[in-house]
């Protein structure tokens, strides 16, 4: 007989005196054995066993040396056969056992197997099961049994046992049956009450409780325990499988490895994967992220050449399980195509792949389980998955969640916010950063974002005058305000004849002087400060010296903005005047925009100053998926003059809502040449790339400020559109637009205009075209832009 004691059995002390006997199982011969069941089969042979195991009556007592186990092991294998038929040997995990030390001395030969395979140092112990919680359950044992408190403390007990052969570990779940053992109390046990059982029902955590009710070796454990053991490695890899996925750690792939090397009982098992991105087609896959056994160090592969048609099809298309279970049958049935000589190089005989389509975008994952030997993985074994897909499944939906709000923020934080023509490449740049770091984290830099070839175009709508404008409206604000401070102070001379008086006046007349003739850079903060200083502390006096006086001073104070401390209507009435009219210009082209990306996608950004401009860029590097052609740049050109006249009238009718009305001056540069635009990634912006393009920056900045030629007029007026180019064809091209939309009333006169050089910028030339206003212009009863595309084409 063997006999299996566990190694941690003498550290734990218990509430039982554990002593094994047979007594109960004696007690079913002697039934058998009794004259009501002489008819039965079982009879005479109770009988005998009766009359043989009276020899032993230690068997019966009880005792508590394992030692005795040995000596009568004949006995004790011939009074539990009945327990222990010989038709179940091989297939049950069943042992004869004592409870709570897991001390067991029969088992049936496929449990003495496992424990063989085990290896010396096995400890045959529960998992995650603490001493004070096997007290706890040995005293709701006794409660049940001897009080008949019944305690629902059931819970599963696993054992975790290895294999040396395989080299894999088996998880089993226990049942225990105590049928055949009763609980004797001592001397030294305390009685159990009803308000002792309900004070630990409140008290499962504090162990000197359970320890004063139910001192150590205070009852007496007499009989054995069976004990059955069900292999759950299947459930157990499945649990642990979902569980590493929702953790996510980075040795994730490994922990998945062991746990499907368990699940198919494949010690040298291989796991790989790998995520795809098929928005492209499937001649060019790009590989987003892999840890595969296919595709290592690769970035991309063509489906026609890495795979056969039929395993192309069905993972990239149907997107169902290939199982090859024999790789050389199947590089004979291909011509040892790539894929085969990839598996060969691999060291895979057999391999399951399994495709999971994110349902967020187009990532496509690839899991690859793999093996060194034939046949190990087919077709039948892989339905074993059906039960672990739905966690891949859900990992994938996460992860690709999660990737994709790495690569925003990657992009937010490098390259701030940014236009979704555009997003694409910004994409594929923090793939590839992202990419980089997982294999080479050394040194990794973002790449540069360039575009070539693209087609400038730049319009403004400039608030004319604004600098004066607000100039006007601080003098006119310090004006009124000094005037104030004067009239305080000659009402006080009335009052006290104070020389002081006459001096302040003198002062504040002299600084309401020089606002009259002219601001100067800090006349503001000079004259603020003046009146804080030398005129306020005086007002405090003159309004303690009589009611009129008071009345005055609170006049003056009741004219200043509460937060400033100075009068700021004329500068409130000009800056509510610039935002609304700000407002209104970007919400319409804002708006429009959306039209002419329908037409076209481009890159489009848009700053409000005083009134908006805007840079657009078109051109077919800019998109992925589409064809660009110099139709698109036409259309986009006629489109953004239409709009110009539309943000002419709406701000030729915001002025009936201004506090200070404000007018606009509107210009167009056109550029006729293609050229390459640079993300720079200190400014966040892009900007022209190249000596060469930089010109049309300048051009940019300096071109609102032009006279015409022979003349000191300014080139962009109220009232007008002004549109600079430098090549005549430019000019046709928008003649005609312009005589059309003359054709509608929308525009007047045209001027051929020459302009002057400006510093590094020569032979420039615009048209001017009168804009014909209409009143109540709301945006809305204009011809739309596919109105002036189908009239044209006609």
């Amino acid at each position: 007989m063997k006999i299996f004691q566990s190694k941690s059995e003498t550290d734990i002390e218990l509430p039982l005196q554990l002593n094994i006997s047979f007594s109960k199982m004696f007690t079913v011969y002697e039934k058998y054995g009794s004259k009501e069941y002489e008819k039965h089969p079982y009879h005479k042979s109770a009988i005998e066993m009766i009359r043989e195991l009276k020899k032993y009556p230690e068997l019966f007592e009880g005792f508590s040396d394992h030692t005795l186990l040995e000596k009568y092991k004949t006995q004790i294998d011939l009074l539990l056969e009945p327990l222990f038929p010989e038709a179940l040997l091989e297939n049950e995990i069943k042992a004869a056992t004592i409870p709570f030390s897991f001390t067991s001395f029969k088992f049936t030969t496929r449990f003495e197997n496992i424990l063989n395979n085990a290896g010396e140092n096995y400890d045959f112990s529960v998992r995650n099961f603490e001493d004070d919680s096997m007290y706890i359950m040995a005293c709701t044992f006794i409660l049940g049994y001897v009080y008949g408190y019944q305690v629902d403390l059931k819970r599963p007990f696993y054992f975790d046992i290895p294999n040396t052969i395989s080299g894999l570990t088996k998880h089993y779940r226990a049942a225990f049956n105590a049928d055949f053992s009763e609980v004797i109390p001592t001397e030294k046990a305390p009685k159990i009450t009803k308000e002792d059982y309900l004070e630990l029902l409140d008290n499962f955590d504090n162990i000197e409780v359970w320890r004063k009710k139910f001192p150590p070796n205070s009852y007496i454990f007499k009989g054995f325990g069976i004990i059955n053991l069900f292999d759950v490695t299947a459930d157990e890899t499945i649990s642990s499988i979902r569980t590493n996925l929702l953790k996510s750690d980075d040795d994730l792939i490994e922990k998945l490895e062991k746990n499907l090397q368990e699940f198919y009982n494949i010690k040298d098992l291989m796991l790989g994967y790998s995520v795809f991105d098929t928005t492209n087609n499937l001649e060019k896959v790009h590989i987003k992220r892999s840890k595969s056994l296919l595709f290592k160090d690769r970035l991309e592969f063509s489906c026609s050449t890495d795979f056969c048609h039929h395993t192309s099809k069905k993972i990239f298309k149907e997107q169902e399980t290939v199982a090859i279970s024999n790789v050389e049958k199947y590089g004979e049935l291909t011509n040892q195509n790539s894929l085969y000589k990839t598996l060969i190089k691999r060291g895979i005989q057999s391999i399951i792949l399994i495709p999971i389509k994110s349902s967020n975008g187009n990532d496509l994952a690839m899991l690859e389980i793999a093996s060194p030997r034939p046949y190990e993985l087919n077709s039948i074994n892989q339905n074993k998955l059906k039960d672990i897909i739905p966690a891949f499944e859900a990992a994938v939906e996460r992860a690709a969640e999660e990737h994709k709000n790495s690569i925003e923020a990657t992009i937010q934080e490098n390259y701030t916010s940014l236009h979704e023509t555009v997003m694409w490449r910004f994409e594929e740049a923090a793939e590839k950063y992202h990419r980089d770091v997982q294999t080479n984290p050394q040194d990794i830099k973002l790449e540069q974002i360039i575009f070539n070839d693209v087609f400038p175009l730049f319009g403004q709508c400039d608030i004319k005058g604004s600098s004066i404008a607000r100039n006007n409206a601080i003098k006119d604000d310090l004006t009124t305000q000094l005037t104030l401070a004067i009239n305080v102070l000659n009402e006080a001379c009335k009052t006290e004849k104070l020389p002081i008086y006459d001096e302040l006046v003198f002062r504040v007349s002299e600084y309401l002087k020089e606002v009259k003739e002219g601001l100067k850079a800090g006349d503001e903060i000079g004259i603020i400060d003046f009146l804080k200083k030398d005129i306020y502390p005086v007002f405090t006096h003159i309004k303690d010296i009589n009611k009129k006086l008071s009345n005055q001073v609170n006049l003056y104070m009741n004219s200043l903005d509460n937060k400033l401390q100075v009068v700021y209507k004329k500068r409130k009435d000009y800056e509510n005047s610039v935002t609304l009219l700000n407002d209104k210009l970007a919400k319409f082209i804002d708006r429009k925009q959306e039209e002419a990306q329908a037409m076209f996608p481009h890159y489009f950004e848009r700053y409000k100053t005083d009134g908006v401009e805007y840079n657009m860029y078109i051109g077919q590097s800019l998109v992925k998926n589409k064809t660009f052609d110099n139709l698109y740049l036409y259309n986009l050109r006629l489109w953004q003059l239409q709009v110009m006249y539309e943000m002419e009238n709406l701000a030729f009718n915001a002025k009936k809502v201004m506090n200070h009305p404000l007018e606009v001056a509107s210009l167009i540069l056109v550029h006729s040449n293609s050229l390459a635009i640079k993300f720079r990634m200190d400014e966040k912006k892009f900007d022209v790339d190249g000596a060469y393009n930089i010109r049309y920056e300048i051009i940019k900045k300096r071109i609102d400020k032009a006279h015409i030629n022979g003349t000191s007029d300014r080139l962009t007026v109220p009232g007008k559109i002004a549109i600079v180019y430098s090549q005549d064809k430019d000019a046709k091209e928008y003649l005609k637009y312009i005589k059309f939309l003359q054709s509608k009333k929308l525009f007047g006169k045209v001027e051929k205009l020459e302009l002057e050089d400006l510093q590094g910028v020569s032979g420039l030339k615009a048209l001017r075209v009168e804009v014909l206003y209409q009143e109540n212009y709301s945006g809305k009863n204009t011809i739309t832009f596919n109105d002036l595309i189908k009239e044209i084409e006609a």
